[in-house]
């Protein structure tokens, strides 16, 4: 079974990003097409870049590095939990981008952008630069929720309507064509390799 990461970008204390992530988390259980792994970027605690080599080289010098390389490696496809800094996606999101280059390589990407009235919007348009130099996949289905607050409950779990379910559920359906697609484009890409 193919393997979806679930990755929190937030790192702020008091974040809203954990319950929104473990929302989806079970969104994507229930769908049953992935694996799923759960990735919080305030647990990896990655430095900010300290790799002396272009990450093309994959020459890695710090255990922390390839730790997470061994990590996004073994991924088929990633969903960003994410919410909306100024306009833009949280340093530790692009951080933790910057820090590989191969291991990101064709492979699908959902959004689950949270925020304000924009929904986090602006963030995921602005993501969208990013992954796609990497040579990742965004998907067009995504997650947006407004005024996110609006949906925790008292002890600060996420209570979803049906517009944030059934996106999810889309978004899903869509990542599991999309990485079954790229894995085969991986696969003889591989074998061109050697």
């Amino acid at each position: 079974m193919a393997r979806l990461q679930i990755i929190v970008a937030s790192t702020r204390p008091g974040r809203v990003g954990l319950p929104v992530a473990e929302w989806f988390r079970e969104q994507a259980i229930k769908h049953g097409g992935f694996e799923i792994e759960f990735i919080d970027l305030a647990e990896l605690k990655l430095p900010f870049m300290d790799e002396p080599n272009h990450p093309r080289l994959r020459r890695y010098t710090h255990q922390h590095t390839k730790d997470w390389s061994a990590t996004v490696d073994r991924a088929d496809a990633f969903v960003f939990v994410m919410p909306e800094y100024n306009y833009g996606f949280t340093a530790p999101l692009k951080n933790a981008l910057d820090y590989l280059h191969f291991e990101w390589q064709y492979k699908p990407v959902g959004l689950v952008s949270y925020g304000g009235v924009s929904a986090g919007t602006r963030a995921a348009q602005m993501i969208k630069q990013v992954v796609t130099t990497l040579k990742m996949m965004p998907v067009f289905e995504a997650v947006s929720i407004p005024f996110v607050a609006q949906f925790l409950d008292d002890e600060g779990e996420l209570r979803a309507n049906e517009v944030m379910n059934s996106s999810a559920n889309a978004m899903l359906d869509e990542l599991a064509q999309w990485t079954a697609a790229l894995s085969q484009v991986r696969a003889e890409r591989a074998q061109q390799q050697g």
